[in-house]
């Protein structure tokens, strides 16, 4: 069901209406220095992997912040980076978690690091199929694997919608906050992740930077390009993401 040569496949994807693991040809060939503006961010999660490949201690993670500032993009240079090292990737929708501990054990037993990369991961008010991801994450009766960790990215820091009728039967007693079980229930989530790194929509300069090194292998004039990049970016709402500046790569270097 999942068979797959790991020895040449070094990411798959999970699909759940044939419940296979499909492997994955061309992966995005990003690299860690690529990535312009989150360098603790890099150093984090770099860190944090070669620490799962040497198996010692390491921390599932939770990449949380605005959109289009780089949180897939590093998982996927982390997979370059370490790919040679016997890393793969396995990516899952919010949607097949419920298949999560079927795939989990038939990758715990091989020789392999394995990322479970969850893309996107939010949950809606009454969706409970984030109870499967708290069983990898914590373990069960049965231990958690050591060659597997979660790297999940989010919009949100708490992953799960909140509500202002679900802060009903929050208290202070005695000075302390004490939270309704709905509330504690969506922190307990987040918490299961050990390493937490946010990301931030940067300065107009950082921006800049960013489109600098898309064009670094182009003549062009910089005040040229860094007006144009600016145009572009206004006519997106004022994003100064790197998602933003790839688009503009994408639209400006063939006018040159």
């Amino acid at each position: 069901m999942y068979d797959i040569a790991w020895l040449d496949t070094y990411a798959a994807v999970y699909r759940s209406k044939r419940d296979i693991l499909k492997p994955i040809e061309e992966i995005d060939t990003i690299s860690l220095n690529e990535l312009i503006g989150i360098e603790y961010q890099k150093l984090q999660l770099v860190e944090n992997t070669e620490n799962f490949i040497l198996g010692k201690p390491a921390n599932n993670a939770l990449l949380w912040g605005a959109r289009g500032t780089g949180k897939s993009s590093l998982i996927k240079a982390v997979l370059n980076n370490f790919k040679k090292q016997n890393l793969r990737i396995i990516e899952i929708n919010k949607e097949d978690l419920s298949n999560l501990l079927d795939i989990v054990d038939g990758i715990r037993d091989l020789k392999y690091k394995f990322i479970v990369f969850c893309d996107d991961l939010e949950f809606d008010n009454n969706d409970t199929s984030y109870k499967a991801l708290k069983t990898i994450l914590d373990g069960s009766i049965e231990i958690a694997p050591k060659n597997i960790l979660i790297y999940a990215t989010s919009n949100r820091r708490h992953l799960v919608a909140e509500y202002m009728s679900e802060n009903t039967n929050t208290l202070v007693k005695e000075g302390e906050l004490h939270y309704g079980d709905s509330v504690e229930e969506k922190i307990s989530l987040s918490d299961r992740f050990g390493l937490w790194l946010s990301f931030y929509q940067g300065t107009e300069e950082d921006y800049f930077n960013i489109v600098d090194n898309y064009f670094r292998n182009y003549k062009i004039d910089k005040e040229l390009l860094h007006k144009e990049a600016k145009k572009f970016s206004a006519l997106r709402g004022g994003s100064r993401s790197g998602r933003c500046a790839k688009q503009f790569f994408n639209y400006f270097v063939n006018k040159i």
